[in-house]
């Protein structure tokens, strides 16, 4: 973030829409590590309920925004690679920013509505989450009510927002693969392929556990699995998503290096 704010040469639309993921992915990480850390080291293991929605809604909302934010990068490859003589057309800076802040407002209301649903369950069975955090499906578990309500409403978010970007991200790297397969240079096609197989590994991913992990039916409980999967999303990914989008780019490190460089 401060390389790409502090370089002429990274003021594009790729690198706007990185430092947003990397915005997202520290309030992510920030959301979930530092409790679950505690959690491995302390007796006491509890939360306050205030302390479990507000977790809830800060985690549904960014982890919402990164797969909307995601899908958005797939976008702006396929304008750059696949569309170049048109890309900062297309990728206007109006553009850019009405993109970025429809990601951020439809996931923090789409999470607002998610976590007042939850809170309205009746939880008479047990106060004990078998999870790492607090975490919309294992509150359903709990339930002594019928969350038919919230599950509809999860499934639709989750078919429309998950699902939706998944596609929409799909779509892109696969017209970027045609556009690569009629480069005529062996060594950029090489280059171009590595990139997108990076790019994939997250993209498969992060949207794969995310996909299983609000789309599974509620009658199927597998906490231990879901505890799993929760762990490559939270905190694998965004571990990851620095590497491959940034720390492989070689702009970003010719400027780094150009940043040592004036330093020293």
């Amino acid at each position: 973030m401060t390389v790409v704010g502090t370089s002429v040469q990274l003021q594009t639309p790729m690198y706007f829409f990185l430092c947003n993921l990397s915005v997202i992915d520290i309030g992510l990480s920030s959301t979930i590590v530092p409790t679950l850390l505690i959690n491995t080291v302390a007796r006491d293991k509890s939360i306050s309920l205030l302390g479990c929605g507000v977790q809830m809604y800060f985690h549904l909302g960014l982890g919402c925004t990164e797969c909307i934010t995601l899908s958005v990068i797939a976008y702006d490859r396929y304008a750059a690679i696949c569309q170049p003589l048109h890309y900062y057309q297309i990728m206007s800076k109006t553009v850019c920013i009405c993109l970025a802040s429809g990601s951020w407002a439809v996931s923090l209301i789409n999470s607002a509505i998610h976590v007042v649903l939850t809170f309205q369950l009746p939880f008479c069975r047990s106060n004990h989450i078998n999870h790492f955090f607090c975490e919309m499906p294992p509150f359903l578990y709990i339930s002594c009510g019928d969350p038919w309500l919230n599950e509809l409403v999860m499934y639709i978010a989750a078919s429309i927002i998950g699902a939706g970007s998944f596609l929409l991200t799909l779509i892109s790297y696969f017209s970027i693969v045609l556009t690569i397969l009629k480069m005529c240079s062996t060594e950029g096609r090489i280059k171009a392929f590595s990139t997108c197989a990076s790019h994939l590994t997250v993209f498969f991913l992060y949207y794969g556990t995310i996909l299983f992990m609000y789309l599974h039916p509620h009658s199927d409980n597998y906490p231990e699995t879901s505890k799993t999967v929760s762990i490559i999303y939270t905190v694998v990914t965004p571990m990851l998503n620095p590497i491959i989008y940034s720390i492989r780019n070689g702009d970003v490190k010719r400027s780094i290096k150009n940043k040592l460089g004036l330093l020293i």
